[in-house]
């Protein structure tokens, strides 16, 4: 579900509540400045209550056909409580509206609820039902985020420890390359000194060689 959605919604629970609330408080009251306050205040809520369904239909229209079609489910039932909200007004502002109340409270009694407050109070109801819902939701949402941080943070250690793992590789491949230099090193030095010993070798048997046959020429002669 969208969260934009979601925040849209839960603002428009609270202002049905609200704007419920506020009904139920103007409805009984006279003719005067104090009802006119209370019918501009439910007036202007209103229309920040038509903004919202107007932003939540806008954000459902851009959705997935998947979410798109359980969003304007939900949105079909909150334009259906803003109209509710809209006749009740238009009932409390008429200019008859306190004749028809007293009319209404005189056929019904002092004893029984007024049938305009019991509609008001199942659609309190509902709103805080909505209201409960959406807080759970984004809750929820809150907590899947949290869980995706945890799982982040442990994946940024994880690949810390690996990258300490590789440097720490790299300068044992750096110590090995330093002895196979060394190795390398000494190698060529004894490859030198075995050529030098192998010439000097060589040198002393030759020279022994042209002694013996001196000799042996010599005697050879001289018989």
């Amino acid at each position: 579900m969208s969260q934009v959605f979601e925040g849209y919604e839960r603002q428009y629970c609270e202002l049905s509540v609200n704007l419920s609330r506020k009904c139920s408080s103007a409805s009984p009251l006279p003719a005067g400045e104090q009802k006119q306050q209370k019918v501009s205040e439910i007036k202007a809520a209103l229309d920040d209550a038509d903004v919202l369904i107007r932003k939540m239909d806008l954000e459902a229209r851009s959705l997935q056909p998947s979410a798109k079609a359980m969003m304007l489910a939900k949105l079909r039932e909150y334009k259906s409580d803003l109209n509710k909200l809209k006749r009740e007004f238009k009932r409390i502002s008429s200019p008859n509206a306190d004749q028809a109340s007293r009319e209404e409270l005189l056929e019904s009694g002092m004893a029984n609820v007024h049938p305009a407050s019991a509609d008001q109070g199942e659609r309190m109801a509902m709103s805080m039902e909505r209201l409960n819902q959406s807080s759970d939701k984004i809750m929820e949402s809150r907590r899947t985020v949290l869980e995706t941080e945890e799982l982040g943070v442990s994946i940024l250690q994880d690949l810390q420890q690996q990258r300490e793992t590789l440097l720490h590789s790299h300068k044992k491949l750096y110590g090995v390359d330093d002895a196979i230099d060394k190795s390398k090193k000494v190698l060529t030095a004894m490859s030198r000194r075995m050529s030098r010993n192998k010439w000097i070798v060589g040198s002393v048997v030759g020279v022994l060689i042209v002694a013996i046959i001196f000799i042996l020429s010599y005697k050879l002669s001289h018989h």
